[in-house]
């Protein structure tokens, strides 16, 4: 067998492209020397034709190594079996135990397969069916033999998610906001979870909207410098406590006067430090407000809230730990473990183990930051559920964390070493994306039964009524880029999405909640079908909705989708309209054709559109600015689509005009640090906000009425 023939067949195995089709829609062929460093972060040799022959022995015989998969997922009512190995000759059963504790036995299917040499030991494979009438949830099969016994998870995911119930057939609008930008006069420089509260309830109960979309809130790095953006964490599993209000901790109530001081004295000298600055500062915010968190944290528990953080530590269980330990270690030696030294980056290893006993009240600190993190975002959810909203808080899950994260210091072995995710380039950013984020291993994912997986998949839905998966096809297929390359140096590796995508349907289901999957870019035709006919909400934004080159009318847009005019990742509505994203992008470098003919395409596509509301009359005479014309009527025209939930961006409701985050760049922008502003550039404070028309106006045209000062709540 060749080298060649070799690397084809292990690519095909392991899911590696060996070619794509681009955004041009030219057909690319992707280098040997990828691949080869692909296959060697999922940890196959292949550098040589004799090793990449071994490496295909070797992926044949591993099933047959295994008793049972490590995890099987099904669809429910779905025809399905699961195969079984055991010393040729010997006897097997496999038993089924439900979460319920129902009990059944699988019955053996007709499968005539050759028994193989594993090891000098010749195995047999037997298959089983797995009954179509299973509840869906998380089973166990037990594989039963006369000298092993092997245990597998059985994981039964829901055929159709959808909406929940209780929202009905009706629309949904809500807004979509950077939490950290969104200040109120007592917030601590950055905008927080009971600005979260104030801010659903103001648009519940004066707006009428359904719902708050917010970015991620994982945890970032404890100590700064922090980490600007919030899709480049630190951990998916646990909340980032920067958005904690001091305040609003219960135990904040019973301080003696001495600690209350201090905890105003810390505010007042935050507020100082940060007069005058245009941009956004985490690291003095976060600095000032832990040292806040501390003095609350040592006053101490009532017997009740004690038991309560115990239970909490419980249930989360050594994950907990160990990430509060992490934290303590990034306050000792830096934020990036793999600059540690070498008996410090494992969880396991005696010296962290030590650590634990050395410094177990800051540990203990960092634990409580969680507990009041989860219980300020509970506050939340019920404070806009309270208010009216029937669905409350959708949170953001990122694609992934960073190198230096603590999720790749607990989990190490089940990301790949040595590999970035990003982007190939696409019209969104032609030179390509790094995204500095490992991924991680497919194998190593059904290793673990998704365990992990399901883990993120619960924080991010355990106060929400809804979440939004950014790059959602990254479920389908990530592209991988060996570190040293460029963007345009990687190769797509495939995931089963079917685990991927059936689990997250599961934990929306039981959580009563639905999912949006970013679905932008690069996109497979047939995997956006895939996630409509799973009942995975895609996103349309306004911009990229075309039909043959021309605006796509309303009855193209699909029902089953999130429609926006803008996302994050664009200029709000006014800075669109003015092409500050072709200026940007020109400026930045990140152009691969000319300015002229950049801003020419913008101005063709700006007209077509203001045609087509035109044309629909969307235009009205009720507002005398032209931006905001445009906006209303951009916004009209998202009523008239059968989308079934419009989100509206907070910076369209107030008329600000610069990108929160530039793809493609680092330091080149200040990326995720603008301040919520108006349209003269000035910060606006939540209390600014319920003072202004503007948002009122907008609210109107997504309820389908016209605004008057005293607006009367819409029939439901």
């Amino acid at each position: 067998m060749s080298h060649e023939s070799s690397l084809q067949i292990l690519a095909e195995k392991l899911g590696i492209a060996t070619d794509f089709w681009d955004w041009k829609g030219r057909h690319t062929q992707i280098p040997q020397h990828t691949i080869i460093a692909v296959m060697a972060a999922m940890g196959v040799d292949a550098a040589t034709e004799e090793s990449a022959a071994a490496a295909v022995v070797e992926l044949e015989l591993k099933p047959w190594r295994r008793g049972l998969s490590s995890v099987v997922v099904v669809t429910e009512g779905d025809q399905a079996h699961v195969e079984a190995h055991v010393v040729h000759g010997h006897p097997a059963q496999i038993r089924l135990r439900l979460e319920d504790g129902e009990v059944r036995y699988l019955g053996q299917r007709h499968h005539m397969v050759e028994p193989r040499e594993v090891d000098g030991t010749l195995i047999g494979e037997a298959s089983f069916a797995i009954p179509s009438d299973l509840p869906t949830g998380y089973h166990r099969l037990e594989l039963l033999s006369d000298d092993r016994q092997t245990e597998s998870t059985l994981i039964v995911t829901p055929r159709f998610l959808g909406l929940p119930e209780r929202l009905g057939d009706r629309r949904l609008w809500g807004y979509a906001a950077q939490l950290y930008s969104v200040r109120s006069s007592s917030s601590w420089g950055i905008g927080d979870l009971l600005d979260l509260s104030d801010l659903a309830v103001w648009t519940a109960t004066q707006q009428f909207s359904q719902y708050v979309l917010i970015n991620p809130l994982h945890a970032a790095q404890p100590v700064p410098p922090m980490d600007v953006s919030p899709y480049l964490p630190s951990s998916r599993l646990f909340i980032n406590p920067m958005y904690l209000r001091p305040e609003a901790v219960p135990e904040y109530a019973l301080l003696s006067q001495q600690d209350r001081d201090a905890v105003s004295g810390l505010h007042e000298k935050l507020d100082d430090e940060l007069a005058g600055e245009s941009l956004l500062d985490r690291d003095t915010s976060w600095s000032l407000k832990r040292e806040a968190l501390r003095v609350i944290y040592c006053a101490g528990l009532r017997p009740a809230r004690q038991m309560a953080f115990d239970d909490f530590k419980r249930r989360q269980g050594r994950r907990l730990r160990d990430f509060a330990v992490w934290c303590v270690l990034c306050e000792l030696y830096g934020n990036d473990w793999r600059q540690w030294d070498d008996d410090l980056q494992r969880p396991s290893s005696p010296r962290v183990s030590k650590l634990h006993n050395d410094y177990l009240d800051e540990i203990t600190f960092n634990e409580w930051l969680q507990w009041v993190s989860w219980n300020q975002l509970s506050d939340a959810q019920q404070a806009a559920q309270d208010a009216g909203m029937s669905v409350g808080i959708v949170t953001d899950l990122a694609v992934g964390v960073s190198g230096a994260s603590a999720d790749t210091w607990m989990m190490r072995d089940i990301y790949a070493k040595g590999i970035n995710v990003g982007a190939p380039p696409d019209g969104y950013n032609q030179m390509g994306q790094d995204w500095g984020q490992p991924p991680w291993r497919p194998d190593r994912l059904a290793d673990t039964a998704y365990g992990p997986f399901r883990s993120m998949l619960q924080t991010a839905l355990g106060h929400a009524g809804g979440v939004r998966i950014d790059h959602i096809l990254g479920m389908f297929r990530l592209w991988w880029i060996p570190e040293g390359g460029s963007p345009r140096e990687g190769t797509y590796v495939r995931y089963d999405h079917d685990a991927l995508i059936g689990i997250i349907m599961l934990e929306a289901q039981r959580a009563g909640a639905f999912v949006v999957g970013e679905d932008l870019g690069t996109v497979e035709p047939w995997a956006r079908a895939y996630l409509a006919e799973r009942g995975i909400l895609g996103t349309s934004v306004l911009w990229f909705e075309n039909d043959n080159g021309r605006p796509a009318t309303p009855d193209h847009w699909r029902e089953y989708a999130m429609a926006s005019v803008v996302t994050h990742d664009l200029p709000p509505t006014a800075g669109y309209l003015a092409n500050e994203h072709v200026r940007l992008r020109h400026e930045l470098g990140l152009l691969t054709e000319s300015y002229e003919e950049e801003e020419a395409a913008a101005e063709c596509e700006q007209d077509a559109w203001m045609r087509r509301l035109d044309e629909r009359g969307l235009f009205t005479d009720d507002v005398d600015d032209d931006v905001e014309a445009k906006v209303l009527a951009l916004y009209r025209y998202l009523t008239l689509t059968d989308s079934r939930v419009l989100n509206v961006a907070l910076v369209d409701a107030v008329g600000d005009y610069r990108i929160q985050n530039q793809p493609g760049t680092w330091k080149q922008y200040p990326n995720w640090q603008i301040p919520l502003s108006g349209t003269d550039g000035r910060p606006l404070t939540l209390e600014d906000l319920y003072q202004m028309e503007r948002p009122m106006r907008l609210a109107s045209v997504l309820n389908g009425y016209s605004w008057v000062p005293s607006p009367i709540r819409p029939n439901s």
